[in-house]
Protein backbone atom coordinates (compact mmCIF):
# COMPACT_ATOMS: atom_id res chain seq x y z
CA UNK A 1 0.00 0.00 0.00
CA UNK A 2 1.91 3.28 -1.37
CA UNK A 3 -0.43 6.07 -0.07
CA UNK A 4 -0.40 5.63 3.77
CA UNK A 5 0.49 9.39 4.06
CA UNK A 6 -2.66 10.33 2.31
CA UNK A 7 -5.28 11.74 4.65
CA UNK A 8 -7.90 10.14 3.20
CA UNK A 9 -6.32 6.54 2.62
CA UNK A 10 -5.22 7.26 6.98
CA UNK A 11 -8.81 8.41 7.86
CA UNK A 12 -10.38 5.56 5.60
CA UNK A 13 -7.97 3.34 7.78
CA UNK A 14 -9.31 4.66 11.17
CA UNK A 15 -12.70 4.20 10.07
CA UNK A 16 -13.02 0.38 8.89
CA UNK A 17 -10.72 -0.30 12.10
CA UNK A 18 -12.20 1.33 14.35
CA UNK A 19 -8.79 2.79 15.30
CA UNK A 20 -8.57 5.99 17.47
CA UNK A 21 -4.87 7.26 18.10
CA UNK A 22 -3.86 6.93 21.75
CA UNK A 23 -2.01 10.40 23.85
CA UNK A 24 -0.74 7.87 26.24
CA UNK A 25 1.27 5.43 23.29
CA UNK A 26 2.55 9.07 22.11
CA UNK A 27 0.89 8.26 18.49
CA UNK A 28 1.56 10.19 15.75
CA UNK A 29 1.79 8.92 12.53
CA UNK A 30 3.68 10.66 9.47
CA UNK A 31 1.17 12.05 6.44
CA UNK A 32 4.43 13.98 5.09
CA UNK A 33 5.67 11.25 2.07
CA UNK A 34 9.13 12.55 1.71
CA UNK A 35 10.24 11.99 5.28
CA UNK A 36 10.29 7.84 5.37
CA UNK A 37 12.06 7.32 2.02
CA UNK A 38 14.65 9.49 3.69
CA UNK A 39 15.37 7.57 6.51
CA UNK A 40 14.96 4.43 5.06
CA UNK A 41 18.07 5.78 2.53
CA UNK A 42 20.26 6.96 5.82
CA UNK A 43 19.33 4.17 7.90
CA UNK A 44 21.65 1.84 5.86
CA UNK A 45 18.24 -0.68 5.04
CA UNK A 46 19.24 -2.28 1.73
CA UNK A 47 20.59 -5.88 0.27
CA UNK A 48 22.16 -8.49 3.16
CA UNK A 49 20.64 -5.73 5.76
CA UNK A 50 18.01 -6.90 7.83
CA UNK A 51 16.07 -3.83 10.33
CA UNK A 52 14.60 -3.62 13.41
CA UNK A 53 11.63 -0.98 13.54
CA UNK A 54 10.19 -0.04 17.08
CA UNK A 55 6.56 1.06 16.39
CA UNK A 56 5.60 0.74 13.24
CA UNK A 57 2.22 3.00 13.56
CA UNK A 58 0.42 1.90 9.86
CA UNK A 59 3.35 0.93 8.34
CA UNK A 60 4.57 4.14 6.37
CA UNK A 61 8.09 4.31 7.42
CA UNK A 62 8.05 0.04 7.17
CA UNK A 63 6.90 0.04 3.72
CA UNK A 64 9.83 1.91 2.40
CA UNK A 65 12.07 -0.51 4.60
CA UNK A 66 10.53 -3.26 3.11
CA UNK A 67 11.54 -2.16 -0.55
CA UNK A 68 15.08 -2.31 0.69
CA UNK A 69 16.33 -4.36 2.86
CA UNK A 70 16.20 -8.28 2.71
CA UNK A 71 14.20 -8.30 6.19
CA UNK A 72 12.11 -6.01 8.80
CA UNK A 73 11.14 -7.15 12.04
CA UNK A 74 8.72 -4.67 13.73
CA UNK A 75 7.94 -4.12 17.36
CA UNK A 76 4.47 -3.21 18.04
CA UNK A 77 3.10 -2.47 21.54
CA UNK A 78 -0.31 -1.45 20.72
CA UNK A 79 -2.57 -4.79 19.81
CA UNK A 80 -5.27 -2.97 18.16
CA UNK A 81 -2.68 -2.24 14.94
CA UNK A 82 -2.16 -5.82 14.42
CA UNK A 83 -4.87 -6.00 11.70
CA UNK A 84 -3.93 -2.81 10.33
CA UNK A 85 -0.52 -3.68 9.72
CA UNK A 86 -1.87 -7.12 8.39
CA UNK A 87 -3.86 -4.89 5.54
CA UNK A 88 -1.22 -2.02 5.11
CA UNK A 89 2.01 -4.76 4.44
CA UNK A 90 -0.07 -7.00 2.84
CA UNK A 91 2.29 -7.10 -0.21
CA UNK A 92 5.20 -7.33 1.61
CA UNK A 93 6.66 -11.11 2.33
CA UNK A 94 9.78 -9.90 4.33
CA UNK A 95 7.79 -8.12 7.18
CA UNK A 96 7.21 -9.69 10.05
CA UNK A 97 5.51 -7.88 13.70
CA UNK A 98 6.06 -8.59 16.51
CA UNK A 99 3.64 -7.83 19.29
CA UNK A 100 5.64 -6.77 22.70
CA UNK A 101 7.13 -3.93 24.35
CA UNK A 102 10.43 -3.07 22.98
CA UNK A 103 11.73 -2.10 26.64
CA UNK A 104 10.96 -5.71 27.57
CA UNK A 105 11.94 -8.32 24.60
CA UNK A 106 15.44 -10.51 24.01
CA UNK A 107 16.66 -8.22 21.18
CA UNK A 108 19.90 -10.57 21.16
CA UNK A 109 17.24 -13.55 20.41
CA UNK A 110 15.42 -11.82 18.17
CA UNK A 111 18.54 -10.97 15.99
CA UNK A 112 19.86 -14.71 16.59
CA UNK A 113 16.42 -16.02 15.35
CA UNK A 114 15.55 -13.24 12.52
CA UNK A 115 18.42 -12.07 11.17
CA UNK A 116 21.10 -15.22 10.27
CA UNK A 117 23.93 -13.99 8.17
CA UNK A 118 22.27 -10.30 7.88
CA UNK A 119 23.68 -7.05 9.04
CA UNK A 120 21.27 -5.00 11.27
CA UNK A 121 19.98 -1.92 11.63
CA UNK A 122 17.41 -0.01 13.76
CA UNK A 123 14.87 2.08 12.06
CA UNK A 124 11.97 3.97 13.66
CA UNK A 125 9.92 6.91 14.49
CA UNK A 126 10.13 7.25 18.46
CA UNK A 127 6.97 8.23 20.90
CA UNK A 128 8.99 10.62 22.46
CA UNK A 129 7.98 9.31 25.84
CA UNK A 130 10.36 6.74 25.50
CA UNK A 131 12.70 8.19 23.48
CA UNK A 132 15.49 8.15 26.54
CA UNK A 133 14.90 4.25 27.56
CA UNK A 134 14.52 3.07 24.06
CA UNK A 135 18.31 4.52 23.09
CA UNK A 136 19.66 3.54 26.10
CA UNK A 137 18.24 -0.40 25.84
CA UNK A 138 19.67 -0.79 22.21
CA UNK A 139 23.17 0.90 23.12
CA UNK A 140 23.46 -0.72 26.68
CA UNK A 141 21.90 -3.88 25.61
CA UNK A 142 25.78 -4.31 22.96
CA UNK A 143 23.58 -5.74 20.09
CA UNK A 144 25.23 -6.60 16.91
CA UNK A 145 23.97 -3.65 14.88
CA UNK A 146 25.34 -1.33 13.11
CA UNK A 147 23.76 2.13 13.30
CA UNK A 148 20.17 3.01 15.25
CA UNK A 149 18.13 5.85 12.71
CA UNK A 150 15.95 7.87 14.88
CA UNK A 151 13.20 10.26 14.66
CA UNK A 152 12.60 11.82 18.05
CA UNK A 153 11.72 15.39 19.46
CA UNK A 154 14.17 17.86 18.12
CA UNK A 155 14.75 19.22 21.49
CA UNK A 156 15.96 15.67 22.34
CA UNK A 157 17.62 14.85 19.01
CA UNK A 158 20.05 18.27 20.22
CA UNK A 159 20.83 17.20 23.39
CA UNK A 160 21.57 13.39 22.33
CA UNK A 161 24.02 14.60 19.72
CA UNK A 162 25.45 17.30 21.08
CA UNK A 163 28.79 18.01 21.68
CA UNK A 164 30.48 16.59 25.22
CA UNK A 165 31.95 19.46 26.74
CA UNK A 166 29.62 21.67 25.90
CA UNK A 167 26.67 23.51 27.60
CA UNK A 168 24.08 21.31 25.37
CA UNK A 169 25.14 18.30 27.19
CA UNK A 170 24.15 15.57 29.53
CA UNK A 171 24.16 12.58 31.12
CA UNK A 172 22.80 11.02 28.47
CA UNK A 173 25.23 12.95 25.59
CA UNK A 174 27.82 11.34 27.67
CA UNK A 175 26.05 8.19 26.98
CA UNK A 176 25.44 8.07 23.52
CA UNK A 177 28.57 9.28 22.95
CA UNK A 178 30.48 6.74 24.72
CA UNK A 179 28.67 3.95 22.87
CA UNK A 180 28.11 5.29 19.64
CA UNK A 181 29.05 8.26 17.45
CA UNK A 182 25.80 10.75 16.89
CA UNK A 183 24.78 12.55 13.58
CA UNK A 184 21.90 15.42 13.58
CA UNK A 185 20.46 14.48 9.86
CA UNK A 186 17.46 16.48 9.48
CA UNK A 187 14.69 18.57 10.78
CA UNK A 188 11.08 17.27 10.49
CA UNK A 189 8.16 19.67 11.35
CA UNK A 190 5.16 19.08 13.98
CA UNK A 191 2.99 19.42 10.56
CA UNK A 192 4.30 16.15 8.86
CA UNK A 193 2.54 14.31 11.28
CA UNK A 194 -1.31 13.49 12.48
CA UNK A 195 -2.20 14.31 14.68
CA UNK A 196 0.09 17.29 14.73
CA UNK A 197 2.50 17.33 17.95
CA UNK A 198 3.08 20.83 19.58
CA UNK A 199 6.48 20.19 18.81
CA UNK A 200 9.02 19.59 15.80
CA UNK A 201 10.98 16.63 15.51
CA UNK A 202 14.22 15.77 14.22
CA UNK A 203 16.14 12.55 12.41
CA UNK A 204 19.27 11.69 13.91
CA UNK A 205 21.76 8.31 13.57
CA UNK A 206 23.80 7.06 16.10
CA UNK A 207 26.70 4.80 14.55
CA UNK A 208 28.32 1.80 16.16
CA UNK A 209 31.86 0.44 15.94
CA UNK A 210 31.58 -2.40 17.86
CA UNK A 211 33.46 -0.80 21.03
CA UNK A 212 33.35 2.09 23.48
CA UNK A 213 34.71 5.21 22.34
CA UNK A 214 36.85 6.10 25.46
CA UNK A 215 38.45 3.00 27.77
CA UNK A 216 38.01 2.75 31.17
CA UNK A 217 38.73 0.09 33.89
CA UNK A 218 34.93 -0.28 35.03
CA UNK A 219 31.97 0.62 32.75
CA UNK A 220 29.62 0.79 36.26
CA UNK A 221 31.81 3.33 37.43
CA UNK A 222 32.17 5.73 34.99
CA UNK A 223 28.27 6.44 34.49
CA UNK A 224 28.12 6.39 38.34
CA UNK A 225 30.50 9.40 37.93
CA UNK A 226 28.94 10.74 34.72
CA UNK A 227 25.21 10.46 36.88
CA UNK A 228 26.54 12.17 39.98
CA UNK A 229 28.23 14.75 37.92
CA UNK A 230 25.07 15.94 35.94
CA UNK A 231 23.37 15.25 39.30
CA UNK A 232 23.16 18.89 40.36
CA UNK A 233 24.00 21.16 37.26
CA UNK A 234 24.78 24.34 39.08
CA UNK A 235 27.27 22.68 41.27
CA UNK A 236 30.73 21.74 40.65
CA UNK A 237 31.75 18.58 39.78
CA UNK A 238 33.79 18.11 43.27
CA UNK A 239 30.47 18.87 45.05
CA UNK A 240 28.21 16.98 42.76
CA UNK A 241 30.20 13.57 42.35
CA UNK A 242 30.87 13.86 46.28
CA UNK A 243 27.53 14.64 46.93
CA UNK A 244 26.02 11.75 44.77
CA UNK A 245 28.42 9.15 45.48
CA UNK A 246 28.66 9.34 48.88
CA UNK A 247 32.45 10.26 49.09
CA UNK A 248 34.59 12.26 50.86
CA UNK A 249 35.21 15.33 49.30
CA UNK A 250 38.85 15.19 50.00
CA UNK A 251 38.68 11.70 48.18
CA UNK A 252 36.68 13.32 45.16
CA UNK A 253 39.45 16.35 44.79
CA UNK A 254 42.24 13.76 44.78
CA UNK A 255 40.89 12.08 41.95
CA UNK A 256 40.10 15.31 39.81
CA UNK A 257 43.52 16.20 40.47
CA UNK A 258 45.42 13.09 39.09
CA UNK A 259 42.68 13.25 36.15
CA UNK A 260 44.02 16.87 35.55
CA UNK A 261 40.26 18.13 36.47
CA UNK A 262 39.85 21.73 38.15
CA UNK A 263 37.66 20.86 41.55
CA UNK A 264 35.39 24.19 40.26
CA UNK A 265 34.56 22.34 36.97
CA UNK A 266 30.99 22.14 35.94
CA UNK A 267 29.47 18.62 34.41
CA UNK A 268 29.06 20.12 31.16
CA UNK A 269 32.34 20.98 30.40
CA UNK A 270 34.16 17.88 30.92
CA UNK A 271 35.23 15.66 27.94
CA UNK A 272 34.38 11.86 27.73
CA UNK A 273 38.11 11.22 28.57
CA UNK A 274 37.95 13.24 31.76
CA UNK A 275 34.81 11.42 33.13
CA UNK A 276 36.43 8.07 31.96
CA UNK A 277 39.98 9.44 33.89
CA UNK A 278 38.01 10.70 37.03
CA UNK A 279 36.40 7.04 37.38
CA UNK A 280 39.44 5.38 36.86
CA UNK A 281 41.03 7.39 40.06
CA UNK A 282 38.08 6.44 42.20
CA UNK A 283 37.52 3.00 40.77
CA UNK A 284 41.73 2.21 41.87
CA UNK A 285 41.28 4.11 45.42
CA UNK A 286 39.00 0.84 46.21
CA UNK A 287 35.75 1.95 45.43
CA UNK A 288 34.12 -0.67 43.63
CA UNK A 289 31.13 -0.27 44.75
CA UNK A 290 30.23 3.27 45.58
Amino acid sequence: MDNLTNILTIKDLLSRHGFTFSKALGQNFLINPSVCPRMAEFCGAGKGVGVIEVGPGFGVLTHELCKRADKVVSIELDKRLMPVLAETMAEHDNFKVINEDILKIDLHKLIEEEFKGMRVVVCANLPYYITSPVIMKLLEDKLPIEAITVMVQKEAALRLCAEVGTRDSSAITVAVNYYSEPKLLFHVSSGSFMPAPKVDSAVIRLDLGGKTRVECKSEKMFFRVVKGAFSQRRKTVLNSISSAMGLPKAEVEKALSESGVMPNARAEQLKLEDFAKISDSIYDRGNKDV
